[in-house]
């Protein structure tokens, strides 16, 4: 592909760098947010299936056990929270249609991480947006790094004020939450939204499916309406982030002692794998 004439950044000139990147120019690639404990990341072996199975359906080629080998090693001491990014690479043909000799690329952020009580004994509203998810087969579940309507679902929690919101999908279905898959209980069952057609196969969504069926809490993923909220003995919410914070109130009313989320809680914060 042939460079641009020229390219200046806020009015100044922009060397070549990441100018033709298919990340900034097309959203062509994924992303992992890692948290790193003690100098380990957590979950590293999900994140690295995650991020090699978006990479097969996206057809990018990257070595995922290498990027998080990598990432590992630029994770320094202590406790740090992660970005891992991979794009395609730098463009060789104008077009959307990869040539298919692109070199995959990696950006690694570091981040402070607050502490974890801080973050799990949080008060937490969650409410329902007037926002919906396309629903899209080909994209549900990876983290890639189109994210625009989750953008503009955040901005609908800030303006509404909770501490989450909740996503439906253009089907009406209960999706998961701006930042967040979403839990509830229901008749002794813990129920969570199916993501083979939109959302994210979260990390932690899948340890808190695993460690359920240990505590012997029967779990499912299907569709779930809405308005079973109404009616949930407990809902919360999940990514690697926040571990499970559990809501306090959800549309105004205010919930009940969440048993069984605080097992799940308490169990899964000392995990490592």
């Amino acid at each position: 592909m042939s460079a641009p004439l020229a390219s200046w950044l806020d009015g100044e000139p922009l060397s070549a760098g990441w100018r033709l990147d298919r990340g900034l120019h097309y959203g062509d690639g994924l992303f992992e947010t890692m948290i790193v404990r003690n100098g380990r990341i957590r979950f590293a072996g999900a994140h690295q299936q995650r991020l090699q199975q978006g990479c097969q359906r996206l057809q990018i080629h990257c070595d995922a056990t290498a990027a998080l080998q990598q990432a590992q090693s630029l994770a320094g001491e202590g406790d740090a929270l992660l970005k891992l990014i991979v794009t395609r690479g730098l463009a060789t043909e104008r077009g959307y249609a990869p040539a298919g000799n692109e070199q995959a690329r990696h950006l690694l952020l570091r981040y402070a991480l607050p502490p974890v009580d801080v973050v799990a004994d949080q008060p937490t509203r969650l409410a329902l947006l007037p926002v919906t998810l396309g629903e899209n087969p080909l994209l549900a579940g990876i983290k890639h790094l189109n994210r625009l309507e989750l953008v503009l679902a955040s901005a609908a929690r800030r303006a509404h004020g909770c501490d989450e919101g909740l996503l439906c999908s253009s089907s009406g279905h209960l999706a998961c939450g701006t930042s967040s898959n979403v839990f509830v209980v229901h008749e002794g069952r813990l129920l969570t939204p199916r993501v083979d057609r939109c959302g994210i196969a979260g990390v932690l969504r899948s340890v808190v499916l695993r460690e359920a069926q240990q505590l012997g809490l029967p779990a499912q993923e299907q569709d779930l309406a809405p308005a079973l909220l109404a009616s949930a003995t407990e809902v919360f919410i999940t990514n690697v982030r926040l571990g499970v914070r559990i809501a306090t109130e959800v549309d105004g009313r205010v919930m009940p002692p969440a048993p069984w989320a605080q097992a799940l809680q308490r169990r899964i914060a000392t995990l490592e794998d």
